[in-house]
């Protein structure tokens, strides 16, 4: 089967518009009957389970371009069934455009539930009180915006809320130990 690189493109591109972005009309037969209309069915079969094979290892393992580059290398290198460097270059060409773009559309597949969308905060200074105490003690107003991750055009839920300098010292801190744990989670 010829390979030239235009045709191992389209089957790229293909491939990732049916398995990543849900375009299911994109089936093994129309891939066939539009880039590889000479091949027999047993090559077509096995080039696509080999390129759907190396695009999941790479998307799975999220590489930059230079783990990238040693597992082309590594692909290049193998006796049978050795990657050609035309080939490795239509790979590192395809994960240079769409690695952001695959990676995005994964995280959005992966999350479920409502999702913060925006916060806003500020502070305020009590001026008038009916205690003398209760004056110039400060508050901070939170508002945040919640709303449903796969439905953006749906309308949010604002929740609105006032805390004072302890409660606020309170949640500070919560934060600091989330902070540090995700920190020590990340060193591991």
């Amino acid at each position: 089967m010829a390979d030239d690189g235009k045709s191992l493109s389209a089957l790229l591109n293909g491939l990732t518009r049916r398995i990543y972005y849900g375009e299911e009309e994109l089936t093994d037969e129309f891939l066939k009957n539009e880039i590889y209309p000479n091949s027999s069915e047993e090559e077509f079969e096995h080039l696509v389970n080999k390129t759907i094979h190396l695009m999941k290892n790479m998307v799975s393992a999220d590489m930059d371009m230079t783990q990238l580059e040693m597992f082309l290398t590594a692909q290049m290198k193998k006796r049978e069934g050795a990657m050609t460097e035309q080939q490795a270059n239509i790979y590192r060409k395809f994960w240079k455009t769409h690695k952001t773009k695959i990676h995005d559309k994964i995280v959005a597949q992966t999350m479920w539930g409502n999702t913060l969308q925006k916060v806003s905060w500020r502070i305020d200074l009590k001026s008038q009180g009916r205690r003398t105490e209760e004056i110039n003690t400060s508050s901070a107003i939170m508002e945040l915006q919640i709303g449903e991750h796969q439905n953006k055009d749906k309308l949010t839920e604002v929740v609105r809320f006032e805390m004072d300098e302890d409660k606020l010292k309170d949640v500070l801190k919560s934060m600091q130990e989330i902070e540090e744990q995700i920190d020590q989670y990340c060193k591991k």
